[in-house]
């Protein structure tokens, strides 16, 4: 019988065990990835752990309402994990049905992320600490906006730099180099606010930074519209708004933390 080198057994056998641990390797790795890309209105268990919750369940519109209204309509309807607001004869200003959709929980010191689209020539805009009350008639007469738009589809007259989109509305404009996606493809949007210091990002970059606090900010809102609404970022509790602007616009994957 020819006698077999232990050697060339050893080699032999790690050969065969090799791939096998590769593979298995690889698979896990692949497992670890799904796990980490969650889909449209999901949550990681890394942001569940951080305390993040879904404001939009993907399929219902459970936990909003319309502004100053007990039936939310014909406007604001979900379809395909998205909310969908018509804006077509519908939207603000026409007195069918209009109003903006927001949230019936309230946020104080938050960390906000929403998914957007728009269509062309579209504008909207995510408000935040707003409070429904009959004085007010829109959203926007009490909360701070961060801007929604098409920028360069816009044909309403020339643009202010605090009305671009990723600005904070009227008061800190975003950086004209901003990353937005083309109209129709999705962007994200993220809102800061912590003990009246303020930050906006889009697409993974800062758009905004400043502190309610700073004479900056009173300088400028002193040259704002703003003046002229008593009720404006009055309140530092209030509730999460996407605004009817007369324009259809998409939202998705809509998650806050408390902070």
């Amino acid at each position: 019988m020819k006698k077999i080198n232990l050697f060339t057994l050893l080699v032999a056998t790690t050969i065969i065990w090799l791939p096998i641990a590769c593979q298995k390797s690889n698979t896990q790795q692949e497992t670890a990835a799904v796990e980490v890309a969650a889909g449209p209105n999901t949550l990681t268990d890394e942001e569940k752990a951080a305390g993040w919750e879904l404001l939009f369940d993907g399929s219902t519109l459970d936990g909003w309402k319309r502004y100053n209204s007990d039936t939310i309509g014909p406007l604001w309807t979900v379809k395909d994990g998205v909310i969908i607001c018509d804006g077509t004869g519908l939207g603000e200003g026409s007195g069918k049905m209009g109003g903006s959709l927001m949230t019936t929980k309230t946020f104080g010191n938050f960390e906000l992320s929403v998914e957007w689209k728009i269509t062309p020539g579209g504008n909207s805009g995510i408000l935040y600490h707003v409070v429904e009350s009959p004085e007010y008639k829109h959203d926007y007469e009490t909360g701070p906006e961060y801007q929604v738009m098409d920028d360069a589809g816009w044909t309403g007259g020339a643009l202010k730099p605090a009305q671009v989109v990723g600005s904070n509305y009227d008061m800190f404009e975003a950086p004209t180099n901003k990353k937005v996606m083309p109209v129709g493809e999705w962007n994200v949007s993220r809102i800061v606010y912590k003990d009246g210091h303020v930050e906006h990002y889009l697409n993974g970059e800062k758009t905004v930074d400043f502190d309610e606090s700073s004479e900056d900010y009173n300088t400028r809102y002193q040259a704002s519209k703003w003046v002229d609404y008593p009720g404006w970022n009055k309140s530092k509790v209030g509730a999460i708004s996407l605004q009817d602007h007369g324009a259809p616009v998409y939202f998705r994957s809509i998650k806050v933390r408390a902070l």
